[in-house]
């Protein structure tokens, strides 16, 4: 069944939305996860495993009720290292024991192992900045994340033949170091995970959940940049309707300007700021001015925020330093 309407935006639930294409769509809390099959003659392979549930309750039916058989299922490739896109690796794999993950090298280290998962990713600004993720949602990722060694080691640029039909792996770093995206190119579809992140991650129903958490905001642009470059018809995201046609060329857009919201927007802050200011009290000093989100959402923000103070550095416009807490504190330079 297609799953995208006629205006070219829509929520696909389940449904092979071109051929051999199909999307699979999880719940994930008050959010959901999209996991793809693309299929060809021969082989299957699956882009990104949810969490553990997003398996064993969504994807294992799902192919049973398609009619693709399991152990057509080669290869799972994680788009990068976060738990609601690799937390099903070891439900995969206990129910397809021949199924390869595939991960970019440089996130491989964080997506087989959750502790360092948690303290390098989730926890980089704890010591810096003041932020962490609470309790509640540390336990939650790790009561629903399965993690299992990687397979298979991409760095970009390699094809893999489904049989009829060959998809490749893109290195397109910002949202982590070593996120990728699949383009399928018989389709002239691109499949991004969490590369591209619009002006705000939606929950399931649309409305606003939390800021768009880029982290490296020079690659993420330039990947933006990479994208366009290929023409797609077809953008397939994680956690955002189904972009086709003229709705592909929007989402980028829409994600390239918020980066330059968010220099404008700290920017003015800092220079209404009667000293040095941490990143969080940068954060919270802007409050609506970077999205529509309430309190405990908004400091997620400590993630664009801080690659776009970053490049602001890099470029001479804001100077960095440390407090005698070890807290990073900005100024305009």
């Amino acid at each position: 069944m297609s799953a995208v309407d006629a205006a070219g935006t829509g929520a696909a639930i389940h449904g092979e939305i071109r051929p051999g294409l199909h999307r699979v769509q999880a719940p994930l809390g008050d959010r959901f996860v999209a996991l793809y099959v693309l299929v060809g003659d021969d082989s299957a392979l699956l882009v990104d495993t949810g969490i553990r549930e997003s398996i064993t309750e969504t994807l294992l039916p799902y192919l049973d009720a398609a009619g693709i058989p399991r152990e057509r299922l080669r290869w799972a490739v994680n788009t990068h290292c976060d738990f609601d896109h690799t937390g099903g690796n070891g439900a995969l794999k206990a129910a397809i024991p021949t199924v390869s993950i595939v991960a970019h090298e440089l996130d491989a280290e964080l997506t087989e192992d959750v502790q360092r998962l948690i303290d390098v990713r989730y926890g980089e600004f704890r010591d810096t900045d003041g932020f962490d993720d609470p309790p509640e949602t540390t336990a939650y990722l790790r009561s629903v994340s399965d993690l299992v060694p990687v397979d298979v080691r991409v760095t970009g640029g390699e094809e893999f033949d489904l049989g009829g039909r060959t998809v490749r792996v893109l290195h397109v770093p910002g949202h982590s170091p070593g996120h990728v995206a699949v383009y399928d190119e018989a389709n002239r579809a691109l499949l991004i995970g969490d590369a591209t992140l619009g002006a705000t991650v939606p929950f399931a129903d649309g409305s606003p959940a939390f800021p768009p958490t880029y982290r490296d905001t020079d690659p993420y642009v330039a990947s933006l940049t990479a994208f366009r470059d290929l023409d797609a018809d077809l953008l397939l995201t994680a956690h955002y309707p189904v972009y086709e046609g003229a709705g592909v060329g929007a989402f980028l857009d829409e994600s390239e300007a918020y980066t330059e919201r968010v220099d404008a927007v700290l920017l003015a802050v800092l220079g209404a700021a009667d000293g040095p200011r941490t990143t969080l009290e940068l954060v919270r000093d802007a409050g609506s001015e970077l999205g529509p989100w309430g309190a405990d959402a908004l400091d997620y923000a400590v993630f664009p925020v801080t690659g776009n103070l970053e490049r602001l550095a890099a470029r001479g416009v804001v100077a960095e330093q440390t407090d005698a807490a070890g807290r990073r504190r900005w100024s305009l330079a």
